[in-house]
C-alpha cells in the first residue's frame, strides 16, 4: 500500500497533460442533481446510480440527458470552469477538452462553445489547468451538418478553440470517414488540429479511415490496431499518437488489464499517451490512470515523465505553450 501511495503522490505533482477527455463526462452526481432540480426534471435513477453505465450506447444516452439539463450560458461556463479547477487539483497543467454540441440540447451551439471557452479562460486566469477546446462531431451527423459546424467555427471561433474531433459509436454507424472528409479538410485549412475516435468500437479499418480520410495526427483510443500488423506498423512508423484511456477501455472493451493491448502498442514503438476519457463517470483521475499505466508497464518515474512529454509533443498547443510545458516538466524531472 505504501508503494502505491508513494507513486500516486509522486505523479500527482507531475505537471500532466490530458489530450482525451470529454467535458460531457466531467459531471459529478451532485452537479447533475443540481441541474435537474433547476430544470424541474425528475432523476431517472437514484443519485448514486446516475453515473453507472455499462456500455457505450448507454453512456451516450445518459450524456444526452445530463448535458441537456444545461439551459444557460452561465451553467455551461460554470461546468467548464469547475472542471478546470478539478484538473488543477489533480496536477494537470494543460488539457484539450472535447465538447460535442449534439449532447447539449438546451443551448444553441455558438452560445455553448463560447460559454465553455469563457469558463476555461476564467479558470486559467485564476491559475487552474490551462484548458482548450476540441469541438467534436457525432458520427451520426450528415456530411452537410458536419461541414456547417466547421463553417460556423470559421465565422465565430471560440477564443480557446484548438481543434476538431469526432466521436460516437462506430460499431453502430458503420464506416464514416468519407462522409466527414470535407469538414475535416476545412478544419485543416483553418489551421485547426484534427483528432478522431477510432479503433475502439471499430477495428483497425477505423484508424485507417481516420488517417486517410480525415488527415488526423492523433487517434483517440486506436487500441484495436493490434489486430492488423500492417496498420500497427504504419501507425508506429508515421509517428501517429494514440490517446489511450485504460479504465475506459476496461469498462467498455477489455475486461482485464492483462488483455489490454497497450503493452503490445508500446513494444511496437507506437507513441501512446495516457488519458481519462470520462473521469467523473468512470471515477478516475489522470494521476490514477498514469499510475495504473506506470505499474502495468514498469515505466517508473522516468517513463511517466516520457508519457507526458509525448502528450506535449502531440498537443495542438501553441509553440510558446509547449515550451512552457516542457520547462515545467524538466523542472519536475530534475528534482
Amino acid at each position: 500500500m505504501r508503494l502505491v501511495q508513494d507513486l500516486e503522490t509522486t505523479l500527482r505533482v507531475l505537471p500532466k497533460v490530458e489530450l482525451h477527455v470529454h467535458l460531457e463526462g466531467s459531471f459529478t452526481a451532485g452537479r447533475i442533481v443540481e441541474l435537474a432540480r433547476a430544470a424541474g426534471e425528475p432523476l431517472p435513477e437514484a443519485p448514486d446510480r446516475l453515473l453507472a453505465v455499462g456500455s457505450l450506447p448507454a453512456l451516450l444516452a445518459r450524456l444526452d440527458w445530463w448535458c441537456g439539463l444545461v439551459r444557460s450560458a452561465e451553467q455551461a461556463e460554470a461546468q467548464a470552469h469547475d472542471f478546470a479547477g478539478a484538473l488543477a487539483a489533480d496536477g494537470v497543467a494543460y488539457a484539450e477538452v472535447i465538447v460535442n454540441p449534439t449532447h447539449w440540447s438546451g443551448l444553441p451551439r455558438p452560445v455553448l462553445l463560447e460559454a465553455v471557452s469563457a469558463g476555461f479562460g476564467r479558470a486559467a486566469a485564476e491559475g487552474h489547468a490551462d484548458c482548450w477546446l476540441l469541438v467534436s462531431l457525432l458520427r451520426s451527423q450528415t456530411e452537410d451538418g458536419a461541414l456547417e459546424v466547421v463553417r460556423e467555427l470559421e465565422r465565430r471561433p471560440p477564443e480557446r478553440l484548438v481543434g476538431l474531433s469526432i466521436d460516437g459509436n462506430e460499431a453502430e454507424t458503420g464506416p464514416t470517414g468519407g462522409r466527414f472528409a470535407p469538414a475535416f479538410g476545412l478544419a485543416g485549412a483553418l489551421g485547426l488540429g484534427r483528432v478522431a475516435h477510432a479503433g475502439e468500437s471499430s477495428g483497425p479499418e477505423g484508424v485507417v479511415s481516420a488517417l486517410d480520410d480525415l488527415g488526423v495526427s492523433r487517434v483517440d483510443h486506436g487500441i484495436r490496431i493490434v489486430e492488423d500488423d500492417g496498420v500497427l506498423r504504419r501507425v508506429a512508423d508515421q509517428g501517429v499518437t494514440l490517446d489511450v484511456c485504460l479504465s475506459s477501455n476496461l469498462a467498455l472493451v477489455h475486461p482485464d488489464l492483462e488483455l489490454h493491448p497497450i503493452r503490445r502498442l508500446v513494444d511496437a514503438g507506437v507513441a501512446v499517451t495516457i488519458n481519462t476519457d470520462d473521469p467523473a463517470t468512470l471515477g478516475v483521475t489522470l494521476t490514477g490512470e498514469l499510475a495504473l499505466a506506470t505499474r502495468h508497464l514498469g515505466w517508473g518515474r522516468a517513463g511517466a515523465v516520457a508519457a507526458v512529454a509525448r502528450a506535449i509533443d502531440a498537443s495542438f498547443a501553441s509553440g510558446a505553450t509547449r515550451a512552457a510545458l516542457r520547462s515545467g516538466l524538466a523542472a519536475y524531472a530534475a528534482v
